[in-house]
């Protein structure tokens, strides 16, 4: 069984906090040390030794990682479930054997999936496979919480040549204009 907690961590006994692999979450290492930060921070917060209440991990936008060879990452949706939530889609997929940096470095195998809302430009999902995706991921989750569209993903100049810049390189797929393909 798991241990069941509030957002904060906080179990259903008095001064008792659980984290990670023990409670219903997703069990990484990750999450694990961002329970971790929350429930410290939290506890400090009540205590007075912090200002800012500590907001609550969004586990639809953490990412996934598998570290073999080649790595696999992952955040938010899958076009399946983005179609079966009723979005109307953008979808993007650049494969590595069209990246500069890929073909350079002998790492084409893989590819990068975006996922967007085709109305609105938000950004629903990532999917990767590839060298080094597990690090690339980064920017997505960051984006995806930032609540970033792809337009303003667009608007920002990408270092080239480089495997993240395939992330930009999967968005303009989804609309139509890969400068790289």
């Amino acid at each position: 069984g798991k241990v069941i907690v509030d957002k904060f961590g906080k179990t259903n006994v008095d001064g008792v906090y659980a984290i990670g692999d023990l409670t219903p979450g997703q069990a990484l290492a990750h999450v694990a040390s961002k329970e971790a930060i929350i429930c410290v921070e939290n506890f400090a917060h009540k205590e007075g030794k912090y200002k800012h209440q500590p907001e609550p991990i969004d586990y639809g936008n953490v990412p996934g990682c598998t570290y073999c060879s080649p790595e696999i990452a992952s955040v938010g949706m899958t076009e399946k479930q983005a179609k079966e939530a009723g979005y109307e889609l953008k979808v993007g997929k650049f494969p590595f054997s069209a990246s500069g940096k890929a073909s350079a470095a002998g790492a084409t195998e893989g590819f990068v999936k975006v996922i967007f809302d085709a109305k609105y430009g938000e950004w629903l999902g990532t999917h990767m496979i590839g060298a080094n995706v597990t690090e690339i991921i980064a920017q997505t989750v960051t984006a995806r919480k930032l609540e970033t569209t792809w337009h303003e993903v667009l608007d920002s100049i990408h270092p080239h040549p480089t495997m993240s810049e395939s992330v930009k390189d999967a968005i303009e797929v989804a609309l139509g204009e890969a400068i790289h393909l």
